[in-house]
């Protein structure tokens, strides 16, 4: 039950101010030599990513700023819920919560930071209530379905596609050496609540 001496907080939970302690909140980025731009338009369409996302098994436009997603879970189940864009910056950033009734509570943001001639950095962060807690977080991960291991590889395909045309065949391995060592692609796990720098 909330705490009545604690102000609320609308924000979405990535942006939140009482952030709970079982949310799980993580940063990935990636360097993309493509044009923000670019990158934003393939994302802002995001039935598009269905083709990126590894475990996800569909994205279905409700309408311009709302997408239901049904992503694959342990135990071959799926998890499903409806995501709506809440703060659109064209060619800059984008920002989602989910409605109230999905199977999980998530909310992010990805960035497009223009990096000069090396292109774009991608800078993805998302928070999510998992299923059960930590104990769900432990047994996603056994299923390789924790979404800090699946957000490192979606970016690197989504990197893939975006200076080459295709995802290729190699990923698998690159998604094998990863999970043998975690640390050696640019990943951190944020451990404060990101807040939005264009507040008034």
């Amino acid at each position: 039950m909330p705490d009545p001496s604690v102000p609320a907080d609308d924000a979405p939970i990535a942006y939140s101010k009482n952030l709970k302690s079982d949310h799980a909140l993580v940063e990935e980025a990636v360097t993309i030599n493509r044009p923000p731009s670019e990158l934003y338009q393939f994302w802002r369409q995001q039935e598009n990513l269905a083709g990126v996302m590894e475990n996800v098994v569909s994205i279905e436009k409700v309408d311009d700023k709302r997408y239901r997603w049904t992503v694959k879970a342990p135990g071959g189940k799926e998890v499903s819920w409806v995501a709506a864009i809440t703060n659109d910056l064209t060619d800059r950033e984008l920002t989602w919560q989910s409605e109230d009734g999905g199977d999980i509570d998530n909310s992010g943001r990805v960035r497009f930071e223009d990096a000069g001639e090396r292109g774009t950095v991608v800078r993805a962060t998302i928070a999510y209530d998992p299923p059960a807690g930590v104990v769900g977080q432990l047994v996603a991960k056994l299923f390789q379905r924790e979404p800090r291991i699946q957000s490192r590889r979606d970016l690197h395909r989504f990197k893939q596609l975006m200076e080459t045309g295709e995802i290729s065949t190699s990923a698998r391995n690159q998604r094998e050496r990863e999970e043998r060592d975690e640390n050696q692609t640019i990943t951190r796990e944020a451990t404060t609540p990101v807040y939005q720098e264009n507040q008034a």
